[in-house]
């Protein structure tokens, strides 16, 4: 049997801590050192940067944390495995080693690409195996203007690379779990109908994936956690039976526990089964341990075989957009925001249904009787979108502009004013099948290997684990903040929203499952109302999920939304007041 392997997390995402690499590989023993750099929002980031700039299509920062502990990865043995190829994993390693041979050392670099679809779409268009929509199965329209198409590779093609000695293994498009399921299969020697080791690997990876996220990032009880100010990124040290213990260096900041663990657990998932290239993990077995200060075990997982396709991730042009918020302050808030919505229509010289997509907002942040001048404001939010650049350019803005003095009292503008339009992307997810989609392994200085992306045939269908019985708590009903008694970790999911509620006791558990309904969650939540909301129940977790569908438009880059990404959703429904049982308030 062989020695577990600690895989440590030194990013989160393109732009997080640039010196988490060092505090990783310095800061305690780890084996890998990996990341994440690729958001489903960076894809299109560095389609842009690649447009203006050659050699713009990978994450620049993960060559400058090499810079700064290549030498001492080498030293210790760590492979580095990551992803932030993006668009151009070849010239990624080629950065990597300039900067080797500029410190004198000598890394053995592999690649692994295969996952940019965009040169074979007319190929696969022509031989009647296209693209197809990722919900429906339906082909997928408009491949013509996509600016990305990435397929999500699994953990294999990073196997290989680091089976032919890669000190650094460079990739595209791979998920996010892939790279800490690639060094804990190739370690371990699994076979690739492992499904429940893989699942295991599948989990730890999703936990560390999001760095600080895992720590006390992001998590609901932060005022619990010591050290918030400069927390420790996690590291997932993985068994050979795919089980895995989640922590962090000693001495660091922040906090791994069962609640930021599950929270982590609950962010970007739909349903209990958790699809993958290379195994479809079931989110609805697992179970989770406290294994000492800052240390939490996993164990249990299941998995299944993984589905005949591979997601395909594509981005496109939108067209462009214009932003406007017009601050409406003191009295008579609905009479002003009516006004400048009339009045800024009479100025625009395009009327509503000229545009393709026009959103507009009254956003109440206002309270009565205000202390300070920013309590009495409230914001009328307009978004103009249209392909035609024209259309929301130079006059849309001087609409605004010209309202200042002629409109409502005390008005004033927050980032309005003369401003040109900006072209917006549009993310829409695909699928392709999984044996049109080979992975290539390149080793600098070598040859090219060839892995496939089909998983071994077989099947499984595993089931959930029995639900031990619970009892109501007791106890008057007390009208409380939602968040006195659960956490939550919402996010993004393509145009969708995701939003993960825990409790952290068995008592709260029975309260929350029978309490929010997806009726409740509407109520609660009143942007949600006219939307298709699915509710999903993890048990094992205490933890219910929901996904709220179209909440995002057409995804991050295109979402009218003040929060784009959906991060503040879990914590607006926590701060709803709600009737909880006495007996859940008493125990905090």
């Amino acid at each position: 049997m062989t020695d577990p392997i600690r895989i440590a997390n030194c990013s989160g995402f393109y732009g997080d801590r640039l010196s988490a690499a060092a505090e990783m590989v310095d800061g305690g023993p780890i084996d890998v050192l990996t990341g994440d750099w690729l958001a489903e929002l960076t894809m299109l980031i560095l389609a842009r940067s690649r447009m203006k700039r050659p050699g713009g299509g990978y994450a620049r920062t993960f060559v400058t944390q090499m810079e700064q502990v290549m030498g001492t990865c080498l030293d210790r043995g760590i492979r580095v495995v990551s992803n932030a190829g993006g668009l151009d994993p070849a010239g990624c390693a080629e950065a990597v080693a300039e900067v080797a041979d500029r410190l004198g050392l000598s890394p053995t670099i592999a690649t692994v690409s295969g996952d940019d679809l965009l040169p074979r779409l007319a190929e696969l268009a022509e031989a009647g195996h296209g693209l197809a929509d990722f919900e429906t199965g339906e082909p997928f329209a408009g491949q013509g203007g996509l600016i990305t198409a990435n397929a999500y590779l699994g953990c294999w093609g990073i196997v290989e690379a680091l089976h032919q000695g890669a000190d650094i293994v460079v990739t595209g498009r791979v998920t996010d779990a892939a790279v800490v399921c690639g060094p804990a299969a190739w370690h371990h020697g699994w076979a690739r109908d492992d499904w429940d080791r893989l699942a295991g690997a599948v989990v730890a990876g999703h936990v560390i994936e999001c760095g600080a996220q895992a720590t006390g990032g992001n998590y609901s009880f932060f005022t619990e956690v010591p050290g918030m100010e400069r927390v420790g990124f996690p590291w997932a040290e993985v068994a050979e039976d795919g089980s895995s213990v989640i922590g962090k260096h000693d001495g660091t900041g922040g906090q791994v526990s069962i609640g930021t663990v599950t929270s982590q657990l609950l962010y970007e998932i739909g349903g209990p089964r958790y699809f993958g290239p290379d195994v479809t993990a079931r989110f609805d077995t697992i179970a989770l341990e406290d294994a000492g200060p800052d240390r939490v075990r996993i164990a249990g997982t299941k998995g299944e075989p993984p589905p005949p396709t591979l997601k395909v991730a594509t981005n496109q042009v939108g067209g462009f957009r214009q932003d406007f918020t017009v601050a409406l302050t003191g009295l008579d808030i609905e009479a002003k925001a009516d006004l400048i919505e009339r009045a800024f229509w009479r100025a625009s010289p395009h009327r509503p249904d000229e545009f393709a997509s026009v959103t507009t907002r009254l956003v109440r942040t206002d309270k009565p009787d205000p202390a300070t001048n920013e309590e009495a404001v409230a914001l009328w939010r307009i978004t103009l979108k249209d392909p035609d650049e024209r259309k929301v350019g130079r006059p849309v803005a001087d609409a605004v502009t010209e309202l200042a003095l002629a409109t409502i009292p005390g008005m004033f503008g927050l980032g309005t004013g003369p401003s040109g339009a900006r072209p917006y992307g549009i993310y829409r997810p695909a699928r392709v099948d999984a044996d049109l989609v080979p992975q290539f392994v390149e080793v600098r200085g070598g040859g090219r290997t060839v892995v496939d992306s089909v998983a071994p045939a077989g099947s499984a269908d595993v089931a959930g684990p029995e639900e031990p019985p619970v009892t109501q708590p007791g106890g008057e009903a007390v009208r409380v903040p939602f968040g006195t008694v659960v956490g939550a970790r919402s996010g993004d999911k393509g145009g969708h929203a995701n939003l993960g509620v825990f409790a952290r006791t068995d008592a709260a558990w029975a309260w929350l499952d029978s309490f929010l309904t997806v009726e409740e969650l509407r109520r609660l939540l009143p942007e949600t109302a006219d939307l298709t909301v699915e509710r999903h129940r993890f048990p094992a977790l205490r933890a219910l999920n929901f996904l709220v569908r179209d909440l995002l438009e057409e995804g991050v880059a295109a979402s009218s939304r003040q929060d784009a990404q959906a991060k503040g959703l879990g914590e607006w429904l926590r701060s709803r007041v709600v009737p909880v049982p006495a007996d859940l308030v008493d125990q905090g």
